[in-house]
């Protein structure tokens, strides 16, 4: 779950996760995270609580996770995670009814590989409650942003994420994409970009495998620039953010070891929209309201690991 202040750069991200490693279901555990990015002051508040199985339920049938006393049903999330000397809770609902968009194409979904798949199952979501970050409270009020939901036996190997709930240009227009490749063995896969955008009531989808081979894309730290197109339309576009605006995550990953997630949810993306047909050309932007991560095994980025 994760949304933007409608103006303000302040953001939140609140996860809630089943962690099992492999070989070993008895180590499974229930992962309870939250960041809160606050770009006006320049400090970001970021926790993980870890809970164990017994403790949690992870419904196969319905929308229903407990880890521990917090909880997230379908229009609502309520809970608490603390680590070190900070704490962050949260009471929320939220609503929307935008359809679920598919990142991958959805034969993938059924596949062997990628061994990790995501999908946004609300996008437009829009969020109101609270937040108490350590002793300061934090009005929730028409929050848009969107809920995700990633599955897998493993983590992609190395990938940037990118998503814009609403441009400050286009408020109605919302972009997903990543820029990714796979270690099989000692061999890496070709960088793959998939992107699919939503505007003005079409869905742009180049996200097939041949697409995302064709694409061409490449990021640093933290600057990410993509190119996509197919017969009907070309994307050209670029997130980028400072350093300070990123929080650096541990993530457990299931064949064992670490990766290294950078997180930030105040990013700025700039695209550009070129229908080919006509040649007309849309710029779409925002300021701070992306969502930019990457994850990599790279121990050289200088961010600290906060969780």
């Amino acid at each position: 779950m994760r949304a933007n202040h409608p103006s303000r750069p302040l953001a939140f991200w609140i996860r809630y996760t089943l962690f099992s490693p492999r070989h070993h279901p008895e180590k499974a555990i229930g992962e309870l995270w939250a960041v809160y990015f606050d770009g006006e002051n320049g400090r970001h508040v970021a926790v993980k609580q870890e809970v164990p199985i017994e403790h949690c339920t992870f419904s196969a049938t319905e929308f229903l996770v407990d880890i521990g006393d917090a909880y997230l049903r379908p229009a609502k999330l309520e809970g608490t995670a603390a680590s070190g000397a900070h704490a962050i809770s949260w009471k929320l609902s939220f609503a929307g009814a935008a359809a679920p968009l598919f990142l991958l194409p959805q034969a993938l979904y059924r596949a062997a590989l990628p061994k990790a798949k995501s999908l946004v199952s609300l996008p437009f979501a829009t969020f109101d409650g609270s937040l108490a970050v350590d002793r300061t409270v934090v009005d929730v009020s028409g929050w848009v942003g969107s809920q995700n939901h990633n599955w897998g036996s493993k983590h992609t190997d190395h990938y940037a994420w990118g998503q814009v709930a609403g441009f400050d240009t286009h408020a109605d227009s919302f972009l997903e994409v990543g820029t990714a490749r796979l270690r099989i063995g000692p061999l890496w896969t070709p960088f793959m970009t998939l992107l699919v955008l939503r505007h003005r009531g079409e869905e742009i989808q180049l996200n097939s495998l041949r697409q995302s081979l064709r694409a061409r894309a490449s990021f640093t730290y933290f600057d990410w620039q993509f190119h996509s197109e197919n017969d009907a339309a070309r994307i050209d576009g670029r997130i980028v953010a400072p350093r300070d605006a990123f929080v650096g995550l541990r993530y457990f990953n299931p064949p064992g070891g670490i990766k290294h997630c950078l997180n930030s949810k105040l990013a700025s993306c700039e695209i550009t929209l070129t229908e080919k047909r006509g040649g007309a050309s849309e710029v779409l932007s925002t300021r701070h309201r992306a969502a930019f991560e990457i994850l990599t095994d790279d121990t050289a980025h200088g961010i600290e690991l906060r969780v």
